[in-house]
């Protein structure tokens, strides 16, 4: 089976990358050119060397240079489904943080926020937890943090790309569909599907209604999409940063951890640390002329 490997640049790597293409060329005994997808990314061929001595090896050439490595087949590479989660992944916000911020509780809640999103907590009882402080928060305030929501470098550039070469698209969040059916709209996603909050006289009433979105339940949306939609699972795409986003990276033909929790960078088998969302694009093998946006 053919392998690729594909170094992505993050912003203060992309000077670096040209000469440490060639030398990972050299490490993993590649005679081969690199092809150049863009200025901040391209692909080298792997021969012989087994996939996973590969990575290990482009990594140690890297060192601490802003450079993302990923290797995975060349066959299917190009994905048909992507299933994304939104907050601090296709949006820079975590959303109830945001809430937070308006009732002077922003650093109690996004310290629950960040030991759910790295596995320390169940994400359900951290989900319920963070809501129940937020008791009492008037309806227009959810309308005001709508207007703090900003998306992600390579977002807009990402689904227009896939959804124009026919790729469908979903954004699956643990969070609230009052903030991701915004997003979905602004950026074309097909579907979207997310918690609902209680609300009651105009007021959150710090509860939410059941089914409530976990890691389990985005990778069955991730199933249900792939067999709705006749996509085989190599060619499903999932990327998220926390750790109930676990389940649909493992389930997804290409699972990517993006700018990830620790806990999760170390479990998922592709991350990006470095990239924008276009990285993404990069790791299809998309080339900069093909990207929209």
């Amino acid at each position: 089976m053919t392998m690729v490997l594909t170094l992505i640049a993050g912003a203060s790597g992309r000077r670096n990358l040209p000469p440490l293409a060639d030398a990972v060329a050299v490490a993993v005994d590649i005679t081969t050119e690199p092809t150049w997808l863009a200025h901040d990314a391209c692909d080298l061929v792997l021969d012989a060397i087994s996939p996973r001595l590969a990575e290990a090896t482009a990594r140690a050439v890297i060192g601490d240079a802003e450079i993302d490595v990923l290797v995975q087949p060349v066959t299917n590479r190009r994905k048909r489904l992507l299933v994304a989660d939104m907050e601090s992944t296709i949006i820079e916000n975590e959303m109830l943080d945001e809430l937070a911020e308006f009732m002077g509780l922003r650093q109690k809640v996004s310290e629950i926020t960040r030991r759910a999103m790295n596995g320390e907590i169940d994400f359900t009882a951290a989900l319920q937890a963070r809501v129940s402080l937020l008791a009492g928060l008037p309806n227009h305030v959810l309308e005001e943090a709508v207007g703090r929501i900003r998306v992600r470098t390579g977002a807009r550039q990402l689904i227009a790309t896939m959804r124009s070469a026919g790729a469908v698209t979903a954004l699956v969040s643990s969070g609230f569909m009052v903030f991701a059916e915004p997003v979905a709209v602004e950026l074309g996603f097909d579907h979207v599907v997310a918690n609902r909050l209680d609300l009651t006289a105009g007021r959150m009433a710090g509860t939410v209604p059941p089914p409530i979105m976990t890691g389990e339940s985005k990778k069955e949306t991730l199933l249900t999409l792939a067999a709705e939609h006749s996509v085989p699972l190599q060619q499903s795409m999932a990327v998220g940063d926390g750790a109930n986003d676990l389940p649909m990276l493992g389930a997804a033909g290409m699972g990517i951890a993006f700018h990830a929790k620790p806990a999760v960078a170390a479990s998922a088998r592709w991350r990006l640390d470095h990239a924008d969302l276009i990285g993404l694009l990069y790791a299809q093998g998309y080339r900069r002329d093909e990207i929209l946006g």
